[in-house]
């Protein structure tokens, strides 16, 4: 995978990357688990022949998680964001990632199991930021601020000023 890719999003993970990516895969479309590596020797955070590395892809996105030793944490300066089209969509994604041992967050953000940041954010909302209506796009963000995940029924409520 990392070969023929111009670019590839390497994840830290303390010897479950193989987890992390299993639940990628099974969470989000357009993703799926590729190789496994194991490590020819013994490293600072392996044992010889413990999982080193897993090639999956992310929503289309090649990635390699790669486990290592407790010494890097993610945190909120990164994160995936995930667009969504309708409240099922959005809960689904946001429930999968919480309920599978994350946090919720605010605004449509969460944390999975892993530390990992996500926006699960639907487009209803990152498209009213760009319209020319100024005052709807207020209405929206001063609606989106009140809200952990994302509700589209209040997010277009807002929009039309109800």
């Amino acid at each position: 995978m990392t070969d023929k890719t111009p670019l590839t999003l390497c994840l830290w993970y303390e010897g479950d990357a193989e987890e992390a990516a299993a639940f990628y895969a099974a969470t989000f479309a357009d993703s799926r688990v590729g190789a496994v590596h194991r490590a020819p020797a013994d490293t600072p955070g392996n044992k010889e022949d413990d999982v080193l590395t897993v090639e999956f892809t992310l929503l289309g996105t090649p990635c390699i998680g790669l486990n290592g030793p407790p010494i890097f944490k993610h945190n909120e300066s990164f994160s995936f964001q995930v667009h969504t089209d309708t409240q099922e969509e959005t809960d689904r994604l946001w429930n999968a990632i919480v309920e599978g041992g994350g946090a919720e967050s605010v605004c449509g953000w969460c944390k999975d199991k892993w530390g990992v940041s996500w926006q699960i954010t639907p487009r209803v909302l990152t498209d009213v930021m760009t319209n020319p209506d100024k005052a709807a796009a207020k209405r929206a963000f001063a609606a989106m601020m009140t809200m952990k995940k994302i509700d589209i029924a209040a997010i277009e409520a807002a929009i039309k000023g109800d």
